[in-house]
């Protein structure tokens, strides 16, 4: 299935960032050529690494055909998909009008002050990454957030910190 030499210095690169592409092959083999496929090979490959990083991306271009301008294109126009590592927990917290009227700059403050870090960032346990995104479409729960596939609303500063002291003390 290698494509070319260029994949074997991209496969020793992604090693060094501890991304095994062995996890990849089933899923590239699958839809290497299928039109409109990209996506989800991009989604495969976030859910397996966390993340797609450049070198990724040239991988995925050279075991594809796709150009890597085009694939570059996709993972940076839609929002699902990540560039950068984050923590184990991602928490999305809505900024969209709803939410901001409502009180999204608060819970923000909240986030940054709990956890310790700032929009982007990886708290020192790995635990939690927070993002703003323009709208989660929760507007009668403004302000929401999502971390995973769970979406919280009507938050307050006080039911921000309960909802990170339970993660966190799931982990434990």
């Amino acid at each position: 299935m290698e494509k070319c030499n260029c994949t074997k210095r991209q496969t020793e690169k992604l090693k060094e960032l501890n991304i095994d592409v062995g996890l990849l092959r089933p899923c590239l083999e699958k839809y290497t050529g299928v039109s409109g496929s990209l996506i989800t090979v991009l989604q495969t490959a976030q859910d397996l690494y966390g993340y797609l990083p450049a070198d990724l991306l040239l991988y995925i271009s050279a075991m594809t055909g796709i150009p890597p301008a085009k694939v570059y294109g996709v993972v940076t126009f839609y929002t699902q998909f990540r560039t950068e590592p984050v923590g184990k927990h991602h928490i999305l917290l809505c900024q969209g009008t709803a939410c901001h009227v409502n009180g999204a700059a608060g819970i923000e403050e909240t986030l940054r002050e709990y956890l310790g870090v700032n929009e982007g960032e990886i708290t020192a346990d790995g635990m939690f990454t927070y993002s703003n995104v323009a709208c989660l479409g929760c507007c009668s729960l403004s302000p929401v957030m999502m971390i995973g596939d769970k979406t919280y609303g009507t938050l307050t500063k006080e039911s921000t910190v309960a909802i990170l002291k339970q993660l966190a003390a799931k982990e434990v």
